[in-house]
C-alpha cells in the first residue's frame, strides 16, 4: 500500500489506471469492507489498481469543529484497516477551504488527471463538490464507469458509522463488534498525564486518542497490546517485576479503562482522556504504541465529590472488572 497526500502531489503526478472509491470510511465497518471488496473485484476484472480516497479532517469536523460527530477511528487506524484489506493506494485529501470550494467538475478532474480513474465504486446517495453539486450520474456523464453499492444490513439494520457510534455510546460492545467486523479498539501512544492516579495508588497510562472526541465514555474492562513489542515482557523487565493480569492475547494485559473528561478533577479546560490502570503493575511504558480493545462496559463516568470518594469508586470498579475477567475465560465476542 502507498499513501498519497492528494493536495501535495506534483502537478505532473499521475497514477496507473485505477478503480476508486471515496468517503470518510470512519470505522472501516462491514459496509465499507463490502465496498472495498467490490472495488478489488472490479479492479481485477479491468486490470486496474485500487485507490481509496479519504478526507482529513472529516468534512463535518471542518464545518462543525468540536460539535461534529465523535470519531470512531483516527487517521492512523483507518490507514491500518484499509491496508489490511489490501488496497493499492490510500489518497488523503486535506479538507480545507480550498478543497471544499472545488466545483463538481474540478473534483472530477482530480479523479481523472491525478488519480487516473477509470471506474468508481460509490455508496448510495454519494455527493461531492461545492454545495454537493456532484453525484454518481454526474460522474457517469463525465465519462467514468460508476457502480453504486447497495447498503449492507446486519439483523435487518443498515450498517453505518452513525449506527456504530450510537451502539458504542450505549455500551453495547458486542453489537458494535458485529457491525465493525472486529472488536472496537483505539490505538495511540502512551503520553504524560498529570499523574493524579499515582497519588491515590491507582497509576494509569494515558493513551493519546488522536480525535477531537471519542464515541464512547465510561469505565470498561480492556485488553491492551503493545504494537511494537510484548507488553507482558516489557512489564516483566520493570523494576517491580509484577506480572499484572493476563489478557486474552498472550502478549498483552487486562486493565480497567476510563474514557472521559474526569469531572471529579478540577480543570480549567476539560479534555477527553483514555486512561488504563493495570492491577499489580508498575512499569515505565511512556512512548509505546498501544492498542486498547474494549471488552466490557461497566458504567458511565461519575462525578465524585472528593479524591477519597474517587479512590473508593475506582477500587470498586477494579474489583468488578477483575471479577469479569475471572468469570470470562474466553474472549467475550
Amino acid at each position: 500500500m502507498k499513501l498519497l497526500r492528494l493536495n501535495a502531489l506534483a502537478p505532473n503526478f499521475k497514477l496507473p489506471e485505477t478503480a476508486v472509491t471515496i468517503g470518510n470510511f470512519d470505522g472501516v465497518h462491514l459496509g465499507h469492507q463490502a465496498m472495498i471488496n467490490q472495488l478489488k473485484d472490479l479492479a481485477a476484472e479491468q486490470n486496474l489498481k485500487t485507490v481509496v480516497m479519504i478526507f482529513e479532517p472529516q468534512p463535518l469536523e471542518f464545518f462543525k469543529s468540536y460539535d461534529a460527530p465523535p470519531r470512531i477511528s483516527s487517521l492512523r487506524e483507518k490507514v491500518e484497516y484499509l491496508t489490511e484489506l489490501g488496497v493499492d493506494y490510500i489518497a488523503i485529501a486535506k479538507f480545507d477551504n480550498t478543497f471544499r470550494s472545488l466545483s463538481a467538475e474540478a473534483f472530477a478532474d482530480i479523479l481523472k488527471y491525478k488519480l487516473n480513474t477509470k471506474s468508481l465504486v460509490l455508496g448510495e446517495d454519494h455527493h461531492f463538490g461545492k454545495n454537493r453539486q456532484g453525484n454518481s450520474q454526474f460522474l457517469r456523464d463525465y465519462g467514468f464507469h460508476v457502480t453504486d453499492l447497495q447498503n449492507i444490513e446486519v439483523d435487518g439494520e443498515r450498517v453505518s458509522s452513525t449506527l456504530i457510534r450510537e451502539t458504542l455510546q450505549a455500551g453495547n460492545l458486542a453489537r458494535a463488534a458485529q457491525l465493525l467486523g472486529r472488536p472496537y479498539s483505539i490505538t495511540g501512544r502512551v503520553q504524560y498525564g498529570d499523574q493524579i492516579g499515582r497519588t491515590i495508588n491507582f497509576p494509569t497510562i494515558n493513551v493519546r486518542m488522536s480525535r477531537h472526541k471519542p464515541c464512547l465514555h465510561g469505565i470498561y474492562g480492556v485488553e491492551v497490546i503493545c504494537e511494537t513489542e510484548s507488553l507482558k515482557d516489557k512489564v516483566k523487565q520493570s523494576a517491580s517485576g509484577q506480572p499484572g493480569i493476563a489478557a486474552y492475547d498472550s502478549t498483552g494485559l487486562f486493565g480497567a479503562g476510563h474514557v472521559g473528561t474526569r469531572p471529579a478533577i478540577q480543570q480549567d479546560h476539560p479534555e477527553w482522556r483514555l486512561e488504563v490502570h493495570f492491577p499489580d503493575v508498575s512499569a515505565n511504558l511512556y512512548g509505546l504504541l498501544m492498542r486498547v480493545t474494549f471488552l466490557n462496559y461497566l458504567h458511565g463516568e461519575k462525578n465524585y465529590s472528593s479524591l477519597e470518594a474517587l479512590k473508593a469508586g475506582i477500587d470498586d470498579d477494579v474489583e468488578k472488572l477483575l471479577e469479569f475477567r475471572q468469570n470470562t475465560p474466553k474472549f467475550p465476542f
